[in-house]
């Protein structure tokens, strides 16, 4: 939807006086008539193919540009086929055109050792025929490189997920006879017969796990992992392992090791009540010793847990002192010295406190919202508050003000809380539902309204039939009826801030898990008035502080007149693209300065304040020229409209960033986690949508930076852009219980997730890297 929206925009801004030769609707999308593809005619080039509709070109100019989206890889001069040279109506010029098909070999001038694959991200332009041209567009590429060797060792192949693999220590001569000295030893034991799991209740809050090897076969101490899973009641706070017999082991050196029969205590911290079912997973690995090792395996038993008088609560891990700590929100505990490094998700945290402590969770959660209030996703409610106060006029007061304020974050409140409660029960997030862009259109609609009412222009430019009707619904609001700023709290939340935080994670999976919505709802309803609270003192002090008659009013109405009209703006951003979001900000910019006199002499003996106004203006006028002219040369962001001059100019390099391989549904997602872990890198999965700001702000600020690129180039980032939220993309995040983005999630080498190191929310560069490392380090 965006892409075709920023597509017909373009060509009705770029080339308004051909608008009659085709409808915006009738735009084609630029991969469907420009179809690339790409494959390794060998390990030093590729060849990029192009499959061109009928009546449209593509242009050998200055934006087709080959740049490697994989670390390390360097390209050389791509070797482009002459072409047809012409005169181009559209641009009026000679150009060279490629029209049918079109394939480029691109030479490998550099691959480090181990690149199976590469990526590819081409920039070119095309057109169709005397109509219209596209913008400079970016499309992906991901090839596979031959593999060079010819005859790989086993030690070297990647282990499959239920057979054993061969050790490191086979020597070249069983390398090359490919294992035929060994035929004589009996055939590997199937893993669940190398190694048996089982586990009883010992007490209310112990769990008592054996686990057998057979003859000939050993386990890894530091290798257990153990968690309870579908019971968020419960989770294991540590356990005690022996210290086993060290061995030399061909895999990770001298390690401590298990032979025979083991018996593991496993300790859970649980709430008080009844017997309680859990389900206990473990985790180990282990060898046949002298031959094979076996990958990490996975086994889950279900036990009853005798009841319990008190809720039981383990402080520390009990005999041999083996590495242990209270697991997050699933209760994960390992038993190496990594499991310090594990971190404890917020979300995780939050969800069991709730579970735990409901009244200490309220505060915590109240706490929570105070902080959130001042995010991104809440920021934008103060205009819309600000509006329905100042539309009061003269007739405002501080009770006034604070009862309108306060009826605005009370449905604000009751909205979030049943939402959340909804999307918990039913895994539907209304929030999402509500970022169709006709919706958001038809809000952003309301706001220019409202902000020409406050200009007084209704009047001035509406039939007088509209301009009753509109000046009545206008009085409504304005007047502050309680019904209608009820309305606008509901609305506001609904479709102002759709966010996905922490604190809203946490609920929603105490909710999910429990299926009791009453102490999560009351989670999110006091995280909501901690949202509030804030809003509620802005609007009682403006209630104070307004001037009550005047001109001053009037200027004072045009100001919060200017913030909803930039509140409509930024939600814009959602389905509109940067470069005419960035001509917006700027006309909004140069509308301000010539209302302040920018552009009109200032007078003798002029006061301070008219010369204060005099420099606010031209400083807006500035800032409004910068925008034009940032859209005009190939800009997208607002915020930095002349950044991509100022690292494309200067002849300074591009920093190169690594590409997201996006994916769309399950199967793709399998996919990529398979060809990940086939190259020896975990996978990373960022669920984004247009309409997430806080995906946007990760995007923008966070994954540009060098150390995170740096560390991204270490794994396989993968993107699932959920913004049309259709049956694939809502699947795909019930699979994973992401109730919407931004989530990030990773990746081990079986597949599964990383539950421990899941993210929900905005991590700034530093926070991010840091977490990169952790991951890295587990994986």
């Amino acid at each position: 939807m965006k892409h075709r929206i920023r597509n017909g925009i373009f060509t009705l801004l770029a080339f308004a006086g051909m608008a009659h030769a085709i409808e915006p609707d009738e735009v084609r999308e630029y991969g469907d008539v420009f179809a690339i593809s790409a494959e390794a005619a060998s390990a030093d080039r590729i060849t990029v193919r192009w499959t061109i509709a009928d009546d449209y070109y593509l242009y050998n100019n200055r934006f087709l540009r080959f740049r490697s989206g994989t670390q390390g890889v360097e390209l050389g001069d791509p070797l482009i086929p002459e072409g047809k040279k012409e005169f181009d109506e559209l641009l009026g010029e000679e150009v060279i055109k490629f029209t049918g098909s079109l394939a480029i070999d691109v030479p490998l001038a550099s691959v480090p050792a181990g690149t199976e694959q590469v990526t590819l991200n081409i920039r070119s332009q095309g057109c169709l025929e005397g109509v219209l041209c596209y913008p400079p567009t970016e499309q992906a590429v991901i090839v596979d490189l031959p593999d060079p060797a010819l005859a790989p060792s086993l030690a070297a192949a990647p282990a499959a997920a239920s057979a054993p693999v061969a050790s490191s220590a086979a020597s070249p001569l069983d390398e090359l006879l490919g294992g035929a000295l060994n035929v004589a030893k009996d055939p590997a034991l199937p893993p669940d017969e190398a190694f048996r799991y089982e586990a009883i209740a010992q007490d209310a809050g112990t769990v008592l796990v054996r686990f057998t090897a057979a003859p000939g076969y050993y386990l890894y101490v530091d290798n257990f992992a153990f968690r309870v899973v579908d019971q968020p009641a419960a989770s294991v706070a540590a356990f005690d392992t022996p210290d086993g017999t060290l061995k030399d082991d061909p895999e990770f050196g001298i390690v401590p090791v298990i032979f025979d029969q083991v018996e593991i205590p496993v300790f859970i911290d649980r709430a008080a009540g009844a017997s309680l079912a859990v389900t206990l997973e473990a985790e180990w690995q282990g060898c046949r010793d002298g031959d094979i090792c076996y990958p990490p395996q996975t086994g889950r038993i279900s036990i009853n847990l005798p009841p319990a008088a008190e809720p039981i609560v383990h402080a520390a891990a009990e005999g041999s002192g083996a590495a242990g700590s209270a697991g997050p929100d699933n209760g994960v505990v390992v038993g190496s010295a990594a499991a310090a490094a594990v971190p404890v998700s917020e979300q995780g945290r939050l969800a069991r406190l709730l579970a735990e402590q409901p009244l200490l969770a309220m505060l915590t959660f109240f706490a929570a919202g105070l902080l959130l209030s001042f995010t991104p996703c809440v920021f934008p409610m103060i205009p819309i508050l600000s509006g329905i106060i100042a539309g009061e006029g003269d007739r405002i007061t501080m009770s006034r003000a604070f009862t309108l304020s306060l009826v605005y974050v009370l449905a604000m409140a009751v909205t979030y809380t049943v939402a959340g409660v909804l999307a918990g029960l039913f895994g539907q997030n209304l929030q999402a539902m509500f970022q169709n862009p006709w919706i958001i259109s038809a809000f952003v609609l309301i706001f220019i309204l409202l902000a020409l009412s406050m200009f007084g222009f209704y009047e001035l430019q509406l039939p007088s039939s509209w301009q009753t009707k509109l000046t009545e619904q206008s009085n409504r609001q304005e007047g502050g009826r309680l019904g209608g700023v009820a309305v606008m709290g509901f609305l506001s939340a609904l479709i102002v801030g759709p966010c996905v935080a922490p604190p809203l994670a946490a609920a929603l999976i105490f909710i999910g898990e429990t299926g009791s919505p009453g102490l999560g709802g009351a989670a999110l309803f006091s995280m909501s008035l901690g949202m509030g609270v804030p809003l509620i003192i802005f609007g009682t002090s403006a209630g104070k502080f307004l001037p009550r008659a005047g001109a001053w009013m009037n200027a004072v109405k045009a100001f919060f007149g200017v913030g909803l009209l930039a509140l409509a703006i930024w939600m814009l951003e959602r389905i509109i693209p940067g470069p005419v979001i960035m001509v917006l900000w700027g006309l909004l910019a140069v509308g301000c300065a010539v209302y302040l006199g920018a552009l009109d002499r200032i007078p003798d003996g002029a006061t301070g304040w008219a010369r204060l106004w005099k420099a606010t203006g031209v400083s807006l006028l500035f800032f409004g020229a910068i925008q034009f002219v940032g859209a005009a040369s190939g800009g997208d962001y607002w915020l930095k409209p002349l950044d991509h001059l100022a690292r494309g100019g200067s002849g300074a390099a591009q920093v190169e960033q690594v590409a997201f391989r996006k994916i769309k549904s399950l199967d793709d997602l399998d996919t990529a986690v398979t060809q990940a872990n086939g190259r020896g890198m975990p996978a990373m999965l960022d669920f984004y949508a247009d309409w997430c700001v806080e995906c946007i702000r990760m995007e923008r600020n966070t994954f540009p930076e060098p150390e995170v690129q740096a560390l991204l180039g270490q794994m396989q980032p993968l993107k699932a852009d959920v913004t049309e939220n259709d049956d694939v993309d809502q699947a795909l995040m019930r699979e994973y219980g992401i109730i919407g983005p931004p989530g990030i999630l990773f990746f081990d080498r079986d597949g599964r997730e990383m539950e421990n190191y899941r993210l929900v929310g905005y991590f700034n560069p530093e926070e991010f890297s840091a977490h990169l490392q952790r991951v890295i380090a587990a994986y």
